[in-house]
């Protein structure tokens, strides 16, 4: 088998849900996110599906209050699945949100480009369903070092190289 269909058949089928006509103002959202998508698989791969909601702060803040008692919107959340592997059915690995008004706010506040900022949190999201965190420092850095590997070959900057002393 080639690598190119080794690759597609470790990433994942992506459901892209958009619930907010906010993302209107992005009509490239959805490929960028399947791009993401296919080049974190590239590095971490899982066949099965998932899904991405495009939504707004105010969805987000609600599953935020409701699921991790913090209310607020947030620019992305992972709820990984719990279901039971079946035998013959693609596994479910999850769903990832990301709320349009606080990635384009974070995207202008950064100075970066919006759809690539979209990636990232796309990426970040997708890593959370497989079970990376960044709870302790290295955990960060292996979840940070991997997210800058993937955006790298989607020739996206580092997304933390600003954040890091000296950088700013």
């Amino acid at each position: 088998m080639s690598a190119a269909l080794r690759r597609r058949a470790s990433a994942p089928q992506i459901d892209v849900d958009v619930q907010s006509p906010l993302w209107d103002k992005l009509p490239e959202a959805e490929a960028t996110v399947r791009t993401a998508i296919a080049a974190a698989a590239e590095f971490e791969p899982a066949a099965g599906e998932m899904s991405v909601v495009l939504t707004d702060d105010d969805t987000i803040q609600s599953l935020n209050r409701d699921w991790r008692k913090i209310d607020k919107p947030t620019n992305v959340l992972s709820f990984p699945s719990t279901a039971s592997k079946v035998a013959g059915v693609p596994a479910l690995l999850g769903d990832v949100i990301v709320a349009y008004e606080t990635l384009a706010r974070e995207a202008a506040e950064e100075d970066k480009p919006v759809l690539d900022h979209l990636a990232h949190l796309t990426v970040h999201g997708y890593l959370h369903l497989l079970g990376y965190d960044h709870e302790t420092d290295s955990e960060a850095d292996a979840m940070e070092g991997l997210e800058r590997q993937i955006l790298a070959r989607l020739n996206i900057a580092d997304p933390y190289r600003a954040s890091e002393p000296g950088n700013a």
